[in-house]
This record gives C-alpha cells, structure tokens and sequence, in this order.
C-alpha cells in the first residue's frame, strides 16, 4: 500500500506539472530566467512534499501547484501586455563587450568574472576575448557575440589558402594577478612581460584586469 500511495502521488504530480508547462507554452521552457527558476524549485517541492512528507495530502498540493501556476500565468500575462514590466520581471539583456572593450561595470552588476565569461564564450565557440566585438549577457545567462569583422571572415577552404596551426589564446593576467604557471608554459618569463606592458604604458601587473596571449598576434589586453 505504502509504494501503491507514493505511485498514485508521483503520477498525479507528474500530471499536473505536465498540464501546467502546457498552459504556460513552449517559450517559457526555451529560457530559463531568475524567475522561472524559482518556480522550477518550488513546483519540485511541492511533489516531493506530497511524496516524503505524510501530513500533506495530494489535495493540498494539487491547490498549491494551481495557484502557483495561475500566478505564474498573471505575470506572464503582465510581460505580454504591459512592456514596461518586462525589464522588472524577466530582466534586461547586458552588453559586457562593447566596441571590443569588456565593460567592468557591467560585469561587476550582473556578478558575471572573467572565468565566466570566458567559459560561456567558448561555448559560442570564441576562444579569445579579442575576437569579440559585442557580447551581450542574456536574462538566461547565456552569451550572444558578435566577432568584429577581421576574425569573422571565409574558411580557409573557400578562399583555397594552405592550413595554418591553430593556438589557443593563454591568459597570462587576470584581475591584476599574474598566471605565472600559464606564463612559464608558454615559454615566456616576468622581463618579457613587464617589457609588453610597458609598451602599452603600463608600469605594474596590478593595473591590468585582463590579459592573454596568442601565437602569432601577440598580447591583447585590458586595462583597470
């Protein structure tokens, strides 16, 4: 009876939030804001409270699962009727890069670091800050880039050029801390380095927020 009880609840739970992501439509599954986020984790716990605990019957948390789909259906509503609730309740697109310049504020209001940014890049296939025109940070948190135009240009193969190596870009300096391991493996050393931010008037490590290196273009960087 006991595994009888929790296969009728997880079936009825399982209905009823299939039922409820129907009503709601496919695009608020196709991205996932603060807000649909909280609602994932609260609609989960209202099963798992009809599951584990004995004293919350499937009634109870059929209601709770219907009202917080019929709110979660007046904001949505509210998003599509009134624009201006749109920035307060699913957020505002950031741009991060702009005009080929990582814009610090930006970063620092949406909690977003350089290993962040550089990881969801990489997800756009971008391994290199310096390719990147305008990148803005989405309400999903996903990135959208844009390459400025001299790294977003025909393969190799429609222009029938020869195969040249490719090299990753190494980040030598990052928040004003210097990666000495990345820095020794690329078969450089600190003389060589102080030397390249001289020749950008920089006298210490400690004022750059970013900096990295690539074979064959040398040092991109970004000043504090």
């Amino acid at each position: 009876m006991h595994f009888l009880q929790i296969a009728t609840e997880l079936i009825i739970g399982f209905i009823a939030l299939f039922l409820l992501t129907k009503i709601l439509g496919k695009a608020t599954l196709s991205q996932v804001t603060a807000f649909d986020f909280i609602s994932a984790i609260v609609l989960g716990e209202f099963v798992g409270n009809a599951l584990y605990d004995k004293e919350v019957g499937i009634g109870s948390v059929l209601f709770a699962i219907v009202l917080w789909g019929v709110m979660i259906y007046i904001v949505e509503w509210c998003t599509q009727k009134f624009r201006a609730t749109r920035g307060f309740l699913e957020g505002k697109p950031s741009i991060v890069i702009r005009n080929g310049h990582l814009d610090r504020e930006q970063m620092k209001k949406e909690k977003l670091d350089l290993n962040m940014l550089q990881n969801l890049l990489r997800q756009k296939d971008i391994f290199s800050i310096r390719e990147v025109a305008y990148a803005i940070l989405e309400t999903d948190g996903s990135i959208s880039a844009l390459k400025k135009n001299r790294y977003d240009q025909p393969t190799s193969d429609m222009l029938k050029l020869p195969d040249k190596p490719v090299c990753l870009p190494v980040t030598l300096i990052m928040d004003g801390e210097v990666d000495w391991e990345n820095l020794e493996r690329s078969g450089l050393n600190e003389a060589w380095l102080a030397k390249e931010l001289k020749k950008n008037h920089i006298d210490q490590f400690q004022d750059v927020f970013y900096c990295e290196w690539k074979k064959g273009e040398g040092i991109y960087l970004e000043k504090k």
